[in-house]
């Protein structure tokens, strides 16, 4: 996956959440428009997962104004043309004890 393809859908809406990631953002407290931010401000791409059984996606770090976000991102086929569509599988804030730091994995549970 590419940054600049990821922000391009996402500074032009064509993206969607899953369930689980609106759940997760919903715990997390993160607003949409903090997750928008976190993908086209100086985001990273931290994880590359070329193989996952879903499909390619990655793991990427972004900011907010105030704290780290982690944005899992794939893609979705569109049934009516299979077209893909960029899909956020799970957002959630970095914390210990999986997350030593926003770029560092902790302890796996």
């Amino acid at each position: 996956m590419d940054l600049r393809e990821i922000r391009q859908l996402v500074r032009q809406g064509d993206y969607e959440f899953s369930v689980h990631a609106q759940q997760e953002r919903l715990e997390d407290n993160l607003d949409i428009t903090e997750i928008e931010s976190a993908l086209l401000g100086n985001a990273e791409i931290l994880e590359e997962y070329p193989n996952d059984p879903r499909g390619e996606s990655c793991l990427v770090l972004g900011f907010t104004e105030s704290r780290p976000a982690h944005v899992v991102l794939g893609w979705a086929k569109r049934k009516l043309d299979g077209s893909k569509r960029l899909r956020i599988i799970t957002v959630y804030i970095p914390r210990l004890p999986k997350w030593a730091n926003p770029r560092t994995r902790g302890i796996t549970i």
